[in-house]
């Protein structure tokens, strides 16, 4: 079975770091703060994914993938205060943030189409006499 959300790539890639952010924050000593931090905005990005998968309106879905966003931006904001204080290595901050990057992309993608599909009307014609101008009339000879 399962929920519309889990087919998305972004979710997938979304797991795996938190699944990262929350083994790297178990070795971590001290940094409470940081710490806090990274696991509360890692979750954050699955979270409103999902949520926001699931909410009817356009605008809502856009809303919650662009909070996502900004949760994954944040976490890339704390592996940098993380390296900084010498708790996270250059290395694998590049690594993680190669993913967040992943990540951000994909929500940006999606909040700027606002996750709609849409249908070629070509599909729906085939064999059916259309008139190609806009004009009113049929362009058939009224003999």
């Amino acid at each position: 079975m399962g929920f519309g959300h889990e087919k998305l790539d972004v979710y997938r890639a979304a797991i795996e770091y938190v699944g990262w952010a929350y083994r790297f924050c178990e070795s971590l000593k001290g940094h409470r703060n940081a710490k806090d931090q990274l696991l509360r905005a890692s979750q954050a990005i699955p979270l409103n994914i999902a949520e926001g998968n699931g909410k009817a309106t356009e605008g809502d879905r856009r809303r919650y993938f662009e909070i996502a966003r900004g949760s994954a931006l944040e976490c890339g904001a704390v592996q940098d205060i993380l390296q900084t204080c010498g708790a996270l290595s250059a290395e694998e901050n590049d690594s993680r943030k190669a993913l967040l990057d992943r990540i951000v992309a994909m929500l940006t993608r999606l909040g700027q189409r606002g996750y709609t599909i849409n249908e070629h009307q070509k599909q729906y014609t085939v064999g059916i006499d259309t008139d190609p101008d806009t004009d009113p009339d049929t362009d058939k000879n009224r003999g």
